[in-house]
């Protein structure tokens, strides 16, 4: 039970809302003893957002990470549209990125590889990634 007057001055109550605000600043991944800021941060979140998968760690709210496992044994030209699409929805979560563009995959022993440019607050970023088993 909450005290009289918990939410005196408040105007209205939200529940079950929350706010995708990515720090400027995070730990530096090869190092952890150092933090990184700014485009390194943005570009280290991108690889983490892309190397979890969405909906499998219970940690993680159902709007972080990139849902593949339903796309193991589809047609490439599916993976390849499916994948387009949730790289650009799985990255624009975080705040600090603008937008997702020049998609580009090629087939390579079984594996899809695809490289795009993330267009963040503090500028753009070319980044490359495997998808294997799709």
């Amino acid at each position: 039970m909450l005290p009289v007057g918990f939410y005196a001055g408040v105007d209205s109550v939200v529940k079950n809302t929350v706010k995708n605000d990515y720090s400027e600043k995070a730990y530096d991944s090869r190092n952890m003893r150092r933090s990184v800021e700014g485009k390194e941060a943005v570009r280290q979140s991108v690889i983490r957002i892309l190397g979890t998968e969405r909906f499998r760690y219970p940690v993680y709210s159902s709007d972080y990470g990139l849902d593949t496992v339903d796309l193991v044994g589809r047609d490439r030209d599916y993976v390849c549209a499916e994948l387009e699409r949730r790289i650009s929805e799985a990255l624009t979560v975080d705040d600090r990125i603008v937008k997702v563009t020049d998609f580009v995959f090629r087939v390579l022993k079984g594996e899809i590889h695809v490289s795009f440019v993330v267009h963040s607050k503090f500028g753009v970023m070319k980044i490359e990634r495997r998808f294997g088993g799709v």
